[in-house]
């Protein structure tokens, strides 16, 4: 710390001891979140996991980089968290061009969509997170945007309104979907790559793990990292908001090390389980096996039940416990399977109704 520093912090003056501590103290979690915002990797080369999907993506911006053009659009589905924004960050980046971002609900009025296409320079990356929640006015400017690279904007309301064309330069549209069953089938036909992230295996958690630890500096074993990529539901976002809390167990409670001891005491403490399921889970779960005798139960009863939205349940916890054969959804509702009862310890009931 220099003493222009100080004189800019505190004045002339010789700093106190609290205040050299809080100085501290702030320049310390500046380097905390810059190296917790490192954790996303740069390039495709650093991309962990999705071997298919990142070997695609590598041709079509190398093909377009060959002819010195934009590449095509590129729509990304799949659950939260397997790296739908890492990607489109590393699209930016291997095209050496700025990025755009917004999302769905962000642009629910042409207008809003036209400020942003206008203000787009040549080669620029415009990425729209959960794309499928666009209004459909703004969908219907974007299909004209993605094709010839150009926008009506109305001027006037009525018989007197006119329409004055705006002329795009070429850009890349990068649009992210947890649901891709929603979007019209004249926004997906116009997207020329469509990438589907799957979940990642324990092998490749582990790492991005690795990964994370020597980013933010930290000392972990290997039994403690599969420890922690077993509970993170394939994950990688998962995984390393995982690592972080026991990390903070292993400096308060433990011996400083991201071993297999403090992972499973920390993932104790943060109530996530062997398999991953963490409080909403189980309450769902334990809700259909206690209080509905197994299902079948319909889901606005089933979220009223755990005090959640039908969103909720429906988006967070149904697809991992569906996965993992925890839970069946039938036209009927849901319905517990034979595994969830064991997993709560519980004995399955009413087995004559041929669920199990």
């Amino acid at each position: 710390m220099t003493e222009r520093s100080f004189e800019v912090e505190f004045g002339s003056d010789e700093p106190t001891g609290a205040e050299l501590e809080r100085l501290t103290r702030s320049t310390a979690d500046d380097v905390e979140r810059a190296a917790e915002a490192a954790l996303r990797p740069k390039g495709l080369a650093d991309f962990v996991g999705q071997p298919q999907v990142r070997e695609q993506l590598s041709l079509v911006l190398d093909a377009a980089a060959a002819r010195n053009r934009a590449p095509d659009h590129v729509l990304l589905s799949g659950p939260p968290g397997l790296g739908k924004t890492t990607l489109a960050m590393i699209i930016a980046h291997e095209m050496n061009s700025q990025i755009r971002v917004t999302s769905g609900p962000a642009v629910q009025h042409a207008g809003d969509l036209a400020a942003i296409l206008s203000s787009l320079e040549d080669g620029e990356v415009l990425f729209i997170d959960e794309i499928h929640r666009m209004a459909r006015a703004a969908e219907e400017m974007l299909y004209l945007a993605m094709e010839d690279y150009r926008v009506d904007v109305i001027v006037g309301k009525g018989p007197g309104a006119t329409a004055i064309p705006l002329e795009l330069p070429p850009f890349t549209l990068v649009g992210a979907t947890t649901r891709s069953g929603l979007l019209p089938a004249p926004l997906r036909d116009r997207f020329g790559f469509t990438g589907h992230l799957d979940f990642y295996s324990i092998e490749d958690l582990q790492i991005v793990l690795r990964r994370s630890v020597r980013m933010l500096g930290m000392e972990a074993t290997e039994t403690g990292l599969r420890e922690i990529a077993g509970r993170s539901r394939g994950t990688p976002r998962i995984a390393n908001r995982l690592l972080r809390r026991v990390r903070d167990w292993a400096q308060v409670r433990g011996s400083g090390i991201v071993d297999l001891t403090a992972a499973r005491a920390a993932l104790e403490v943060y109530e996530v389980d062997e398999k991953g399921l963490d409080r909403l889970d189980r309450s769902v779960l334990e809700m259909l096996c206690r209080r509905f005798n197994g299902g079948p139960v319909g889901l606005n009863t089933l979220a009223v039940s755990v005090a959640e939205e039908p969103e909720t349940v429906e988006e967070v916890a149904e697809p991992f416990l569906v996965r993992e054969g925890l839970m069946s959804r039938t036209p009927r509702g849901r319905i517990a399977t034979r595994d969830a009862w064991l997993h709560l310890g519980l004995t399955p009931v009413d087995e004559d109704r041929g669920l199990f």
